[in-house]
């Protein structure tokens, strides 16, 4: 906030501007020129809108840097151009938009022979996109009127800062008819067709990347468009176009039909992979597909399969004999050949087309043994765990998917479905249950002899365990039990004892492990609670309770086996080693540990004093007090009993007291004062001499000492309670009639602080004390017992103070 004491100083752009020939360059070099444009300081924007320094502006960021500038500070002119042009400020969008020869400018950059610039074509494509969401209307008129436009950006479509350009035009336009003309205008023309020429082997790898890229981001962006549109009666051209039969066996012509290429053949299957896209979330969130999965924007069009369905056995012949690769050594052997990038997308294809299930797709696959193949695999790069998830994936949904109606009738309108001609093939042809019991073998053998565990052995549990589950649950479980039972006796044998045995104990081991693994994995965020899979049924009572979903821990035993009373022994021996610590073992003075009953000192044995008493006076005439079991009852009978003489004052034969004999009261008597002060107990009063004080209960050693005088009295009583340990004088002044209270406590040791609740914890109650209102400004005290600190500042017309 240095604003506010006025220490911020004016920019140096105003004093530099106020020159007469004051150049762009010199402007561009000040630190704070982009701080200043953004904040629209208007001299600045003055400047910078002058026709020739906007046009070199658009010099700097479409011409190369001489090749004799320096190569540190070669880029910082269009650096600081491109930023100054895309600060967002109205007046620089303005005049940049609407100025057609400033245009043309910028355009001229597309016509430069490839490769361009990569860092020129950033700056382009960040000016002209911004442009694009500001001015959208002059923008698109401009670009339409130039013939060349499609060609250029297809024609250096090998630079990635042009495809995001390409992409910018079909999101950043936002009036929905201005962005449906657009895409007219793109179909129009070819766009599509024009980017799948570029997915060929004769051209380079940049070309085939940003080319299927652009094609799988343009699939979805028109999917999402039409989800989010609801109102949109009129399908996405583009969209169109590139699920159309032709388009895709021209995609596919474009790698089999020429030298193998594994660039080209990649990008072709990220575009297959992304037009059988049907369970894709249009936005962050949206985890289920919409209800209208009939809708053709969330199902596989059947042109694209009919233009797959012959190239299968391309495809097959890729796993068998894909592009030449070299030998790849690792640091377990060496890989002759690897499974390449090649072999790994046809597997995933053949997942999507399984996910598919259509009849002529699943025949084709049969007939050729692809999964058989794709098995092989398995089991033979035993490390490549890319290729392991997506075997089991495709055995998983052979399994559970129902079985595929015939070309061309629906679901709806077979009688009864036929057996699933994949698992058929999966548990006869391929051997599945006979491959997994022998690799689990030939696994614990490698294992057993010190090898390592397999890398595809987790894969093989779930693919098991997948068998097991759909055997007894699936929509063909019947059929999977019937293909068990017709397998060889021993093999049948063979495969019931790993269920049993094996596997059981595997996937033992497994829920005991990934119960905690579950709650470590999950992301931490402010809802990270109601993330973990617990619901508010779980905690209610059992009885209540029909389904508890989170029951894989049931069986877990969490049981721990302790030594008790080694425990105790041990944690006793510790807290003595501590206390001794604070003990002396040659003094000779009382041990503070010893409970302390309550002494009273006769009065002829008290230590006289001509004046208030202090802390210091008072503990020197403390005594030795006898032990006592603090749980010991207290006993009527013992000596500690005070004596009451009863028979001077009671008459038994009328059944009431005689005071008769009772003298007026003296200020000289000893045994009274005329001092509001008194000390009382919540049930009857106590004598300020301690002549009929009461007993103080167990665990407290209290001793009181007194002196008097014929206008002076005083009481000392120290008290022990705990780690308390208080001394408290009391001086009356009869001449005065005031009363001097003082009081001294310390701690004893810490250990003892909470001896005021091990009282409560062993069922005493504390005595509650009350003490009557001394003059203002007199100290506060404590209780004795509680350790708690009560008011006596309060004035003389109330009656007591009471313990906090």
């Amino acid at each position: 906030m240095f604003w506010k004491f006025d220490l911020h100083t004016t920019s140096h752009i105003d004093t530099l501007l106020e020159k007469e020939d004051v150049t762009l360059t010199e402007v561009m070099d000040e630190d704070d020129v982009l701080q200043e444009c953004k904040a629209q300081n208007h001299k600045l924007v003055d400047f910078l809108l002058r026709p020739q320094c906007m046009e070199d502006l658009v010099t700097f960021i479409t011409q190369e840097p001489s090749a004799d500038v320096e190569e540190k500070v070669k880029y910082k002119y269009p650096n600081i151009s491109c930023e100054l042009l895309t600060s967002d400020v109205s007046q620089i969008n303005d005049r940049l938009g609407e100025d057609e020869k400033l245009l043309i400018k910028l355009y001229g950059f597309l016509k430069n022979d490839p490769p361009l610039n990569p860092l020129l074509a950033s700056f382009f494509s960040k000016v002209l996109s911004i442009l694009i969401g500001r001015k959208p209307e002059q923008i698109v008129n401009f670009l339409r009127k130039r013939d060349d436009f499609v060609d250029l950006m297809i024609k250096h479509i090998g630079t990635s800062a042009i495809m995001d350009l390409l992409l910018r035009m079909l999101t950043c336009i936002e009036p929905q008819q201005l962005r449906h003309d657009v895409l007219n205008w793109l179909n129009e023309e070819k766009v599509i067709q024009r980017l799948v020429d570029m997915v060929q082997p004769s051209q380079d790898e940049d070309r085939h990347s940003n080319a299927s890229q652009s094609l799988c981001e343009i699939i979805r962006l028109s999917r999402d468009q039409m989800f989010q549109v609801q109102g949109c009666s009129e399908p996405d051209p583009l969209l169109a176009t590139l699920e159309k039969q032709e388009t895709v066996e021209q995609l596919l012509s474009n790698i089999f039909e020429k030298d193998k290429n594994e660039s080209a053949i990649v990008s072709v299957i990220q575009i297959l992979l992304t037009l059988f896209e049907t369970r894709r979330p249009a936005f962050e969130g949206h985890m289920e597909c919409p209800p209208g999965m009939s809708h053709p924007s969330f199902s596989v069009n059947h042109s694209i399969l009919e233009a797959v369905r012959p190239r299968i056995k391309d495809f097959h012949q890729l796993l068998l004999e894909p592009p030449k690769k070299n030998v790849l050594k690792t640091t377990w052997g060496v890989l002759d050949p690897p499974v390449g990038n090649t072999r790994l997308n046809v597997v995933r294809l053949v997942a999507s087309l399984l996910q598919c299930n259509t009849h002529s797709i699943n025949a084709e696959l049969i007939n050729l043994n692809t999964l058989g193949v794709i098995l092989d695999m398995y089991f033979k790069y035993i490390w490549n765990n890319f290729l392991h998830i997506q075997v089991e994936i495709c055995t998983a949904m052979i399994l559970a998917m129902p079985p595929a109606p015939p070309d061309g009738q629906l679901d709806g309108e077979q009688e009864a479905a036929p057996e699933s001609a994949l698992i058929k093939h999966l548990f006869q042809t391929c051997q599945l249950i006979q491959r997994i019991v022998d690799a689990w073998h030939s696994n614990e053998k490698e294992q057993a002899e010190g090898g390592r565990r397999r890398g595809y052995m987790g894969h093989l549990t779930r693919i098991a365990n997948s068998i097991v589950h759909n055997s007894d649950k699936g929509p063909n479980g019947l059929q999977i039990q019937g293909l068990i039972s017709e397998l060889p006796t021993e093999d049948r044998e063979n495969w019931e004892a790993f269920i049993s045995v094996q596997l059981a104990d595997t996937n033992k081991r497994n829920t005991v492990d990934l119960a905690f693994s579950d709650y470590q994995m999950q992301q931490m965020t402010s809802n990270f609670i109601e993330q973990f899979g617990f619901n508010d049924e779980e905690f209610a009572d059992q009885d209540d309770v029909v389904d508890i979903p989170f029951d894989r821990i049931s069986d877990i035993n969490f049981s721990l086996n302790t030594n008790e009373s080694a425990n105790i022994a041990l944690f006793e021996a510790r807290c003595k080693e501590k206390i001794q610590q604070f003990e002396d073992a040659g003094s000779d003075e009382e041990d503070i540990w010893n409970e302390k009953d309550v002494t009273f000192v006769p009065e002829a044995q008290r230590r006289p004093s001509s004046g208030s008493t202090d802390s210091e006076e008072s503990t020197d005439s403390e005594e030795e007090d006898t032990k006592r079991d603090p749980f010991e009852p207290c006993n009527p009978g013992t000596d500690d009993r005070m004596e009451v003489d009863t028979e001077a004052t009671w008459n038994s034969s009328t059944g009431w007291a005689d005071f008769s004999s009772f003298s007026p009261i003296c200020p000289k008597d000893p045994l009274r004062c005329n001092s509001p002060v008194a000390m009382e107990t919540s049930v009857e009063t106590i004598d300020p001499l301690g002549v009929n004080a009461p007993m103080r209960p167990d665990g407290e050693s209290t001793v009181v000492e007194g002196t008097s005088s014929l206008e002076q009295r005083s009481i000392t009583e120290t008290v022990i309670n705990g780690s308390m340990k208080e001394t408290v004088s009391l001086t009356v002044d009869a001449k005065t009639e005031t009363a001097v209270f003082k009081r001294f406590a310390y701690h004893i040791h810490p250990i003892l602080s909470h001896s005021a609740k091990n009282l409560s914890m062993l069922g005493k109650t504390p005595e509650i004390v009350k003490m009557s209102c001394f003059p203002v400004g007199s100290p506060p005290s404590r209780c004795p017992v509680v350790d708690a600190a009560f008011c006596c500042l309060i004035c003389l017309s109330e009656p007591q103070c009471n313990v906090i």
